[in-house]
């Protein structure tokens, strides 16, 4: 079991930095070309271009989605009782995780948009959003902790919040690091 779930823990972590990579690039990489002050983008093809982003975005987390779940499978290696108890639980989880992570990516696109000339009000802003979005997913992961305990046992409750903690933290990491610092 120890082999299998480090096997996991290195396969979730490639899988992870590899998908977010797509979205956010490298730190140090050259920015995409951005418009001179003197041209302008319509408003249509600045539409189109968040709708191809959102798409993007939403394609990259239905792919992580179903691997965090192939992960969560075989690292909690339920039985069918377990599994019927368990996945309609992670699956309102789940919903309730990209709600609070729709959050978190309005608040990355604003500090991408402000991140060179960062004002004092924005910056507050910014970090006031930051505590409230880590504040929803501590309060998302206690509720949670507690209905797959009342599900299941402690013990898998606490596991199945181990190996998300991970995945968090792993998706965390890789956002942080592309990201560049407040000027």
């Amino acid at each position: 079991m120890k082999h299998l779930n480090q096997r996991v823990t290195i396969w979730m972590l490639a899988l992870l930095l590899l998908a977010s990579s797509r979205i956010f690039p490298q730190a140090g990489s050259k920015p995409a070309a951005q418009p001179s002050k003197t041209q302008v983008i319509q408003p249509a093809q600045q539409s189109d271009q968040d709708l191809n982003i959102r798409a993007y975005i939403e394609l990259l987390r239905s792919d992580v989605k179903a691997k965090a779940t192939e992960v969560i499978a075989e690292v909690m290696q339920f039985d069918s009782d377990e599994a019927a108890k368990f996945w309609p639980i992670y699956r309102e989880y789940e919903l309730e995780l990209s709600k609070i992570g729709d959050e978190k990516l309005v608040l990355i696109k604003k500090y991408t948009a402000n991140a060179e000339n960062m004002s004092e009000e924005v910056a507050d802003q910014l970090v006031q959003g930051v505590f409230k979005v880590e504040q929803a997913r501590h309060n998302l992961k206690m509720k949670y902790y507690e209905r797959i305990k009342t599900a299941l046992t402690a013990k898998t409750a606490g596991r199945f919040l181990q190996v998300q903690n991970q995945i968090l933290m792993l998706i965390d990491l890789q956002i942080a690091s592309a990201l560049p610092v407040i000027k």
